[in-house]
Parts: structure tokens; C-alpha cells; sequence
């Protein structure tokens, strides 16, 4: 099979029908094979039965359908895993990603061996202040913690090879960062390519202001998880023994102060030192059982059930 395409949406009942008739339009017109994946992450609306009666009258249709809302990152771990083209793509499924790109990702993927491609909307039809300036911003610290060069992590339409989808772990909210995950996990070939930004023709948007700040937070997590994943030591070690030494300097020079030089003075325990040596000490050493406790967890986790998924279309398990 050519192209898997994967689909998260949530509550867009109004859209799934024109998407699902402008992909199909590309497909044949390009003669890939292919299947459309839609993930229904617990909407509320008629979504699911619109994909339903797309899957009768489409055999390459496949809906999965979560049993509440687990978020995007979830839908898209469904998705990859169900997966079975040589090359994936994914899109929102408010139409305002564009299918008619997806000839030449599956070219840059195929023939130009990229991983990943991950689209750019250099041309935005969203509100400046309250989507483009958060975005510019999100996306400069994202390149600059990362260090993927990309204009747009955020754009939903990418393309993958599917071993990359078949290798990396979407989970939590870390759907932002999906190419810094793919980089972490060793596909460093990720490709950048302008596409064209459609205004939303129905319904509103599901994301509000919280995703910029939810977006840093998991930045920093996805920094720190890439730094110090397999290794939480290497940080909490490193910080318990700079606090230790700064501690155990100021013991030594109260030590030494009383013993030797000033005997008769105040009492240690009156002096702003030894507090700053006890508290040091202690911070010094809650950071090493923090990298000791991280050791243990990572050589002990168990992979859990992120989501649970109530019906399924057309999907071999």
C-alpha cells in the first residue's frame, strides 16, 4: 500500500464528508493506494456515523473510535499503529489542510528519502494575536531547545516514512513535537515543505490560548526527557553534589571558625551560615534520591493503557 492517511478529529461532523471525497479525488487521479484512517476521539456529534456510512461505501475507510476524549496524541498513536502504507500522512479534518500536497510529500518521503516531512503554513488564516504571534514564538523556542530547524512544528500535515511512525511514541501532548521525537529516536533526514493554509469552512476551532502554555511545559518535558530520559541521574546527581559541596563549604568554614578562631563567639546555630549549610545539605541530598528514584522507575515502568477504544472500522488487530 501506497499512503496510509490518519485523521484525529473531534467533533466534525460537518467536514469528514467533503475531506473524505477530496482525498479519494487524489488518490485516483495519482493511482496510489490507499487507506484513510480516521480516528474519532470521542466527539460528541454525528462524526462517527458519517465515518461509518464512509466505511460502507469505501472499503479503504477505517474509523477508530476512542470512548471519550484521550486528546490528539493519543489519536495519532492509534493511527500510527493501524498504519499500513509505505508512506504515512497526517491531517486535522477541519479542511484546512490541503490534500492536494499530498503528491509531493509522498514524492519527498519516496524519492528524496526524507523521514519526515513536516508541511509550513507560511501564509496563515488565523488571528495574528491570538494564534500567529503565540505560534512564532512557540516555534523559535521549539528550534532553539530542539534544535530541528523547522518553521512550523504545529502544522497537522505531515509526512512520514512508516518506519518512523512504527518507531516513535506519541504520548501525552507531545503531538507538537513530533519531529524532535523522530529526531531523539534517530530519523534525522526531516524535510520542511510550504503548504497552502485554508480558513476553517466549518465549525470552530478545539484549541484555546492554554495550548501555547501547555505547548512550552512539554517542551521543557520533551528537553529534559531527551537529555536525561535514560539517565535521570546524570541531572539530579550533578545537582546533588553541587548543593552538597555548597553545604559541606559552609560546615567546614564554621567549623573551623569556632574551632580555631573564634571559640568564645556566638553559638553556630545563631549564625545565617549553618542554616544555609543544613538546608543545602538536605536539598543535596533529596536530589540524589530523586535520580536514585528515577533509576528505579525507568528499569521498573510497564507500558499502560493510554486509551481505550470503544469501536473500530475495517482495522485488523
Amino acid at each position: 500500500m501506497n499512503i496510509s492517511v490518519v485523521i484525529p478529529l473531534l467533533n466534525e461532523e460537518e467536514s469528514l464528508k467533503e475531506l473524505h471525497d477530496w482525498i479519494v479525488s487524489v488518490m485516483q487521479s495519482n493511482s496510489f493506494s490507499y487507506e484513510i484512517l480516521f480516528i474519532d476521539d470521542g466527539s460528541t456529534d454525528t462524526s462517527w456515523q458519517v465515518i461509518s456510512q464512509l466505511a460502507k461505501t469505501n472499503a479503504c475507510v477505517k474509523g477508530i473510535r476512542f470512548l471519550k476524549n484521550f486528546g490528539k496524541s493519543q489519536a495519532l498513536h492509534a493511527g500510527f499503529a493501524a498504519a499500513k502504507g509505505n508512506v504515512v500522512i497526517t491531517m486535522d479534518a477541519d479542511l484546512q489542510d490541503n490534500p492536494d500536497e499530498i503528491p509531493e510529500l509522498y514524492d519527498m518521503v519516496t524519492n528524496q528519502n526524507f523521514d519526515l516531512v513536516s508541511g509550513w503554513k507560511k501564509k496563515r488564516f488565523d488571528s495574528v494575536i491570538a494564534k500567529n504571534l503565540p505560534s512564532k514564538l512557540f516555534n523559535w523556542a521549539a528550534r532553539k531547545t530542539s534544535g530541528v530547524k523547522l518553521h512550523d512544528f504545529n502544522c497537522g500535515l505531515k509526512a512520514y516514512s512508516n518506519t518512523v511512525v512504527k518507531h516513535i511514541d506519541v504520548y501525552g501532548e507531545m503531538h507538537r513535537y513530533i519531529p524532535v521525537l523522530a529526531k531523539n529516536a534517530g530519523f534525522t533526514n526531516i524535510g520542511e515543505k510550504v503548504v497552502q493554509h485554508q480558513a476553517r469552512k466549518y465549525g470552530h476551532t478545539k484549541f484555546g490560548m492554554n495550548r501555547f502554555i501547555n505547548g512550552f511545559l512539554d517542551l521543557i518535558t520533551i528537553w529534559f526527557v531527551s537529555r536525561f530520559g535514560k539517565r535521570p541521574m546524570h541531572l539530579f546527581g550533578a545537582l546533588g553534589v553541587i548543593m552538597f559541596i555548597i553545604g559541606f563549604g559552609f560546615s567546614f568554614y564554621l567549623g573551623l571558625d569556632k574551632l580555631f578562631f573564634n571559640p568564645t563567639g556566638r553559638l553556630i546555630t545563631d549564625r545565617p551560615q549553618f542554616y544555609i549549610a543544613l538546608s543545602t545539605m538536605i536539598i543535596g541530598s533529596q536530589l540524589f534520591i530523586a535520580g536514585f528514584l528515577g533509576e528505579l522507575i525507568l528499569r521498573s515502568k510497564r507500558q499502560q493503557q493510554r486509551y481505550y477504544v470503544k469501536e473500530a472500522l475495517n482495522v485488523s488487530e
